[in-house]
């Protein structure tokens, strides 16, 4: 391991600023991730659409390959098995067919194997204000399946980006044992500056749980605006370590003991419930029992 401790490690984030050419994506990401093990990363992460951001289909479908074709893939694969670190690719935009793509996230084990796969479940179908839009749906495949997997130092949680809104899906990954949380994202700067924090910190407290958050930041090749502000928040919601807009590397020093002690502090883990919901909504019985007679 690196300096951390046998019971801690430390998290690389690398922000970027995707363009439209994924050679030219890997050639800051490999600097990035050099960076990342140079600082004693022991797990590094990347960002939503790490090998390319398009918004128009013929500039996606023009530059993106199957997995097994895609080079930025491969090129990781050997990386990490050279650094002798765990490397998770937070997505790339891969072909899935002739019609669609997939954002698929990979988690690359220190052997150059690919340890997980995630294809994004949530597709970000949605129109803001001032006419920014966004019709993810229209070039991708939905994933269906949440996906955890086993590090050394405890169970990881994939997902990626617009998943952050739905909290169903971390409580499940949560309740299957996962104490890190990896939420990769491209988030719109407009929707970051209201609900970015509040989002990420409230998946970390409510399960329990480390966010591990690496962003997209800044403005984009198809004029697209992220947030960056990547992000590491312990299971108590406190941030470790936060990027700005700029592309960057954050290393963060994790210790796993921290899940545990959140947990036994406010144990809502253990405390959740099923509910039957009625409708129209039955009148408390214990009213009966004060109502004056009429």
């Amino acid at each position: 391991m690196s300096a951390a401790t046998a019971s801690t490690f430390k998290v690389g984030l690398v922000q970027m600023r995707s363009g439209l050419e994924p050679e030219d994506n890997l050639v800051a990401l490999l600097a990035a991730i050099d960076q990342a093990k140079r600082g004693g990363a022991d797990y590094v992460l990347t960002p939503e659409m790490t090998n390319i951001l398009a918004l128009k289909r013929d500039q996606l479908f023009a530059k993106i390959a199957e997995e097994e074709h895609d080079s930025t893939l491969a090129t990781l694969r050997e990386l990490a098995r050279k650094l002798g670190i765990y490397i998770h690719i937070g997505s790339l935009a891969i072909k899935a067919s002739p019609e669609k793509a997939a954002n698929r996230s990979f988690l690359i084990n220190r052997k150059g194997d690919i340890a997980a796969r995630y294809d994004k479940i949530h597709m970000f179908d949605v129109d803001l204000v001032g006419g920014e839009s966004y019709r993810e749906s229209n070039n991708y495949r939905a994933g269906e399946l949440a996906v955890i997997a086993d590090l050394p130092w405890g169970r990881l949680g994939l997902t990626v980006c617009y998943d952050l809104r739905f909290p169903a899906l971390y409580r499940a990954l949560a309740e299957a044992g996962a104490s890190f949380l990896a939420i990769p994202s491209a988030f719109t700067r407009q929707t970051g500056e209201a609900h970015w924090h509040v989002l990420m910190r409230a998946r970390a407290i409510e399960n329990g749980c480390f966010v591990f958050a690496a962003a997209q930041g800044g403005k984009h090749q198809n004029g697209r605006e992220t947030f960056g502000h990547s992000l590491v928040v312990d299971p108590w919601g406190r941030i470790l370590a936060e990027g700005g807009i700029e592309p960057a590397v954050l290393i963060a020093e994790i210790d796993p003991a921290e899940v545990a002690a959140a947990r036994a502090r406010i144990p809502s883990l253990r405390h959740g419930r099923r509910f039957e919901l009625v409708e129209p909504m039955a009148e408390p019985t214990y009213l009966h029992a004060v109502r004056e007679p009429s």
